[in-house]
């Protein structure tokens, strides 16, 4: 066979896998996904258990790596009305097994495993949370009064996450507990906002391209001056500024205005387009581009934090790399170069010369701060495994959009809130259209639950409703007196606003409403994945439906 009638081998396409969890890939991309399929969550289930298995559902779906469901409960009557993960067969048998068969058939690639056993029994050792990656309670806790307390607190020392859920009748909410120190690096900021072309700081390789491509601006074709890179416009314009201006870029408002005209001023317009794109460019791009580099707020807060997360042999790499970012920005008094830039009017060949010079500075950066992660690791006494460096990449790339989150202990009950938690949900409360009252009034049913001798039912006739009252009402003037405020007139209009959520709660029995408790779900398995994947901003911390008025809103409680 002559060689020019050879087939060329095929090419590699998506695997089986990526096919599978394409669209999840482009949201949260390989990394994301291994840390998802390396999960297992615990679920701690009661009441009708319909918002935790819409949770496990949500979580199935894209591939966590496992579950364990405990529940006690036998599936009732009332649970084949409302769960869509029972059959009628189901009747009678373990709730936690027949869920989790049917759970399971979602994703054959998830394991899911049943514990039939009250929490209390399952927690007698509650270093078995340890066990997990994240653990979902479902509200209200009907043990005995501090479990609830005890597995907050083992959680807050172990740094495992903790989710509380509710949801009851129309209304649902749930609350994140985190680790004290929760940093987040993939948060995925507007593309729009993440440019950093240091055009007040250029670097040597750069000065020298602007100079090779501008030095004679004026004699150039048409064709060639309207597709010199908006940036070495912007470059060689602000050379002209400073030289009439003692050196000093535009620094204000007013002297950007005038830069801008100044650009436009440039551009030809006797051409056969009638102007010049790439001018327009520059132009634009005065106001965003010419602002000096300061130290993001988010990323103030871990340098601030960095020396508090050194141990020798325990470091998370999060805060190795920080430290690193730190000393690196300290010598330069700026981060690292992302490398990346935006599109523009240019000749192929310009662009991708241009691209080459942030790409090699880039990586020249996140060398320097590689090395100094190699000799730190070097003078550690206890051997560890080098950090990856794909890892210190991602950071130095996206280090100016870092996330610190700081979590906080749930609040569990009014015994459990600070003087300054009483103060802030009392001033929240005053607001008229805030959707907090509903957080207060679940409060008040975990309360009720923790004193109840039932199994199946919280309320139930005007005692149950007067007893929601009581507590509330207690509650409100534990805020108010922490507060200093004595206008009984106010407590009066919150407790009114709170009024119509106890009756719901008191009609709702206990009861879900599957279209609740499914919408809840998938809120809260947003929420999980953010936290499992370390990726985008999870909600901070509480956040509460209005199933009536289909609103939603987010408290840091």
């Amino acid at each position: 066979m002559a060689k020019g009638n050879i087939t060329p081998p095929l090419l590699q396409g998506p695997t089986a896998k990526e096919k599978k969890y394409d669209r999840q890939l482009r949201l949260w991309a390989a990394s994301g996904q291994e840390a998802l399929e390396n999960a297992h969550v615990l679920l701690l289930n009661s009441g009708p258990g319909v918002v935790g298995v819409e949770i496990l559902k949500n979580l199935i779906l894209p591939g966590v790596g496992s579950f364990t469901i405990v529940d006690e409960a036998e599936v009732s009557e009332e649970d084949l009305g409302i769960n869509f993960f029972l059959i009628e067969q189901s009747l009678g048998k373990s709730r936690a097994k027949e869920t989790c068969k049917y759970l399971t058939e979602l994703n054959p690639d998830v394991n899911g495993h049943p514990v039939q056993m009250a929490l209390a029994n399952f927690l007698v050792e509650p270093k078995i949370l340890n066990n997990y990656t994240l653990v979902l309670l479902v509200g209200p806790s009907r043990s005995d009064d501090g479990l609830l307390d005890e597995i907050s607190m083992h959680c807050a020392v172990e740094a495992l996450p903790l989710f509380y859920i509710h949801s009851v009748g129309f209304y649902s909410q749930f609350s994140v507990q985190l680790p004290q120190a929760f940093p987040i690096v993939d948060t995925h900021p507007d593309p729009a906002s993440t440019q950093d072309l240091r055009l007040l700081q250029p670097w040597p390789e750069l000065k020298a391209f602007m100079e090779s491509k501008t030095k004679d601006l004026d004699s150039l074709s048409d064709h060639d001056h309207g597709h010199v890179p908006y940036l070495l416009l912007l470059l060689r314009f602000l050379d002209d500024w400073k030289t009439s201006h003692d050196g000093n870029p535009p620094s204000d408002y007013k002297d950007k205005k005038e830069f801008k005209s100044f650009i436009e001023s440039k551009a030809r317009t006797k051409n056969p387009e009638g102007g010049e794109e790439n001018f327009d460019e520059a132009a634009a791009a005065v106001l965003k581009s010419l602002n000096k580099p300061s130290l993001p707020s988010g990323l103030r807060e871990v340098f601030d934090d960095v020396s508090n997360h050194l141990v020798d042999g325990k470091t998370a790499n999060f805060w190795m790399i920080a430290s690193a970012i730190k000393y690196f920005y300290e010598q330069h008094d700026r981060l690292p170069l992302p490398g990346g830039l935006p599109d523009m009017k240019a000749q192929s060949q310009d662009y991708i010369q241009l691209q080459n010079i942030y790409k090699t500075k880039a990586r020249q950066d996140i060398e320097e701060v590689t090395n100094g992660i190699r000799k730190r690791e070097r003078k550690l006494t206890q051997q560890i495994e080098p950090i990856d460096s794909k890892e210190i990449e991602a950071f130095c790339k996206g280090a100016a959009f870092v996330k610190l989150i700081r979590g906080r202990s749930l609040l569990t009950s009014i015994k459990s809130a600070t003087t300054s938690r009483h103060t802030s949900l009392f001033e929240a409360l005053k607001d008229e259209d805030s959707l907090l009252p509903i957080f207060i009034a679940f409060l008040a049913y975990d309360a009720l639950a923790q004193n109840s001798a039932k199994t199946s039912s919280l309320a139930g006739g005007q005692d149950s409703v007067d007893s929601f009252k009581k507590r509330t009402q207690t509650m409100i003037s534990k805020f108010a007196a922490t507060a200093n405020e004595k206008d009984l007139q106010i407590q009066s209009d919150i407790m009114a606003r709170i009024d119509p959520i106890l009756q719901e709660l008191a009609r709702a029995d206990g009861a879900e409403l599957h279209n609740i408790s499914a919408l809840t779900g998938g809120m809260v398995a947003q929420e999980v994945i953010k936290i499992i994947t370390k990726q985008y901003i999870p909600i901070d911390n509480t956040c509460v439906f209005d199933g009536i008025k289909s609103k939603s809103a987010v408290f840091r409680i």
